[in-house]
């Protein structure tokens, strides 16, 4: 059964939580961080995103980068903006978004039980994205942004939560996207009991956003064990850190496509080949869709709708039902050319927070010739792929609010 262990967190000075908490590192570029960062010299972008720092980046090497990383954390801790809480405790990190509100519990989880799968994922991860998440891990000596866990939702712990959650935060402010963060420290050890015993009883727990931090976290692990004279599973470095939130709180958004040229057919031909598989309808008063086995898809100024109009084969695989899966399978691959859509430089994916603007704005540009929108995927999909051991198809899932890094830092 799972397992969530109490840590002593790295974590800012209460009068300087909102200063530096940042975005993930890999939601933006680098200009973009450098111009978030920009006259903050206390925002985690410094650790998490230290080419900012580096002005001839990217022609550096990747050692200086991390090594950038590990000055700046540590000159946040000598100035006192981090630091480290006196025991181990669990906390409570709550995001309020457009009027909703998601509670989660930041723990440190078991290494060995992601390797062992009792930690599910559903998607791969990329080697060379991996690689630059272990090197910074090592390099700082640290977990420094945590992964985004879903577990089933228990009563037991909502119950736990909302009476925390009816006391004076230690952090409470509002981003400049106007996400509302607020943290409780959780130091009761009667509420720590009641926690990590009610986790003991779930099942499996599932990322939901995270899996190269988690794969990197491994990793470092298993480097470090090969050099323990005396391997144990309480080293701290057998643990990643995680904010774990009940399944029915989360939102995941869509994740559209748009493709960069229509693999050399006319509009009239690859309209014709759509037909093949999906009715193809022009009055469209809403370009989001709102049922499986729909997409919007935006072509020559026009939105359309395509309703896929086959009937799967029964198949134990739940990941071909996927509204991606059809997608890729009946129309990006065949009539588009996209056989591998990780790999592939004609296609790009636009998280559903920007909106159908952004689709449009795309393809107006003529920098792509087709965009397409779909319906998010839901949390009883993603947990049902997970539970088979298989793996979505990439970017399947966008979810938002997505955690503040440095608000929280595990030290390995």
């Amino acid at each position: 059964m799972a397992r969530i262990v109490p840590f002593r967190a790295l974590r800012p000075d209460r009068h300087y939580a909102a200063r530096v908490a940042a975005l993930p590192y890999d939601v933006i570029d680098v200009e973009e961080a450098r111009e978030i960062a920009g006259g903050n010299p206390w925002s985690f972008l410094h650790v998490e995103k230290s080419e900012i720092d580096l002005p001839d980046y990217p022609h550096v090497e990747d050692g200086l980068v991390f090594r950038t990383a590990a000055r700046n954390l540590e000159k946040m801790r000598e100035e006192k903006i981090l630091v480290q809480d006196p025991e181990p405790y669990l906390y409570v990190y709550a995001q309020e978004m457009y009027g909703r509100c998601q509670y989660g519990i930041v723990a440190a989880v078991s290494v060995r039980e992601y390797e062992t799968g009792l930690i599910k994922k559903h998607e791969h991860t990329r080697a060379d994205k991996e690689q630059e998440r272990i090197g910074h891990v090592d390099a700082v000596s640290a977990q420094t942004g945590p992964v985004f866990i879903a577990y089933r939702k228990r009563e037991d712990i909502d119950a736990v939560v909302s009476l925390i959650a009816q006391s004076p935060p230690e952090y409470d402010f509002v981003a400049s996207d106007g996400i509302a963060h607020r943290v409780w420290v959780v130091a009761d050890p009667a509420a720590v009991g009641i926690l990590t015993a009610a986790f003991a009883q779930a099942p499996a727990l599932y990322i939901a956003d995270g899996h190269h931090r988690a794969a990197a976290a491994a990793a470092v692990a298993r480097r470090r064990r090969e050099l323990d004279p005396v391997p144990s599973p309480d080293r701290p470095h057998e643990s990643f850190l995680a904010v774990l939130f009940p399944h029915d709180q989360l939102r995941i958004m869509d994740y559209n496509r748009a493709v960069r040229d229509l693999h050399g057919l006319s509009g009239n031909d690859f309209l014709a080949r759509i037909s093949e598989n999906f009715n193809v309808f022009t009055d469209l008063s809403d370009p989001s869709p709102r049922r499986r086995r729909e997409f919007g898809m935006y072509l020559d100024g026009t939105w359309r709708r395509l309703v896929f109009r086959k009937e799967l084969p029964v198949s134990p695989d739940p990941v071909r039902a996927l509204d991606v899966s059809i997608l890729q399978e009946y129309l990006l691959e065949p009539i588009l050319g996209i056989g591998d859509p990780r790999t592939d430089r004609r296609i790009d994916f636009i998280g559903g927070i920007r909106g159908m603007e952004e689709l449009e704005r795309l393809v107006d540009s003529r920098r792509f010739a087709v965009a397409f929108s779909m319906c998010p995927t839901t949390m009883g999909e993603l947990m049902a792929v997970a539970d088979t051991g298989l793996v979505m198809p990439p970017k399947s899932t966008w979810f938002e609010p997505k955690l503040r890094s440095g608000l929280f830092v595990h030290l390995i």
